[in-house]
């Protein structure tokens, strides 16, 4: 099996990876590379940590089996 192939099944719990491919103002490309130039990590590293983390405050915020919760998970 190829790498290629594989990608969206490997890493984290077996949910893999998908690609995310567009355009961004330079003056966020060049908050990006200077954020994960500070912390040493990839700019991927560095997206994923800030877009995971957004998501997880708002998730803590939201209560469970409630509309604004269905809503934002796409229920």
């Amino acid at each position: 099996m190829t790498y290629r192939t594989r990608r969206p099944f490997e890493g984290e719990n077996g949910n893999g990876q998908r690609r995310l491919q567009g355009w961004i103002a330079t003056r966020a490309a060049l908050a990006l590379e200077r954020l994960a130039r500070r912390y040493g990590v990839t700019k991927q590293t560095m997206m994923e940590g800030l877009i995971n983390a957004e998501d997880e405050r708002i998730m803590a915020q939201l209560s469970p089996d409630t509309p604004d919760r269905h809503a934002y998970v796409g229920k």
